[in-house]
């Protein structure tokens, strides 16, 4: 995450499910010094084993998890663009198609609540109803995939489309793609790539 240009220092949480369970990164560890050991492994009840305390934010991880069979990896980042967006507690709306790759015609901005908190989660989980990401108010962004590498490359594209759109922003008001484009882009993409 942090060669992508997603996180710096020991910002941003990523996990992946395991069984009835799943892997989460510890809570304040720098990532590049992370052993095998260091990876807590967390029940769906909020329990959690191994020598390190589990990332604060572990419960939008195991209520995506809970909610969501398809999602196999989640990932959250501080990038740059996403947070200047979630500070503005703006939705991206649907000013490229790519958009749609993420579920709908924009990436809604959950509402803002504490981090770690359940409040938080619950929002979080509304803003990704029918979505794989969202923004987290005056906060950062939220993916989820069915592995490691798609909750990667979904977290690079979406901050990536939240620079497009403040850079657009920045000469005008960007001209949105209708809710008939939108529609048929999202159902392309039920069938685009590597299936």
């Amino acid at each position: 995450m942090q060669p992508a240009g997603l996180n710096r220092g020991t910002a941003g949480n990523v996990s992946v499910r395991d069984g009835d369970g799943f892997l989460i990164t510890p809570t304040g560890m720098p990532y590049a010094g992370l052993e095998t050991e260091d990876i807590p492994r967390m029940a769906l009840d909020g329990s959690h084993q191994g020598r390190r305390k589990p990332s604060s934010e572990w419960r939008f991880h195991r209520d995506l998890y809970a909610a969501r069979p398809e999602f196999g990896a989640v990932l959250h980042a501080h990038s740059p663009f996403a947070v200047s967006l979630a500070c503005l507690r703006l939705e991206i709306p649907p000013f490229h198609y790519m958009i749609a790759r993420f579920g709908g015609d924009t990436v809604r901005c959950a509402d803002y609540a504490i981090f770690g908190s359940q409040a938080l989660s619950d929002a979080a989980l509304r803003a990704m109803e029918g979505r794989c990401a969202c923004l987290l108010a005056n906060h950062g962004l939220l993916v989820a995939g069915r592995d490691l590498d798609q909750a990667l490359a979904l977290a690079i594209e979406l901050e990536e489309l939240c620079e497009q759109y403040w850079r657009a922003c920045q000469l005008g008001q960007p001209v949105l793609l209708g809710q008939a484009d939108m529609d048929e882009v999202i159902e392309k993409f039920r069938s685009y790539g590597q299936q």
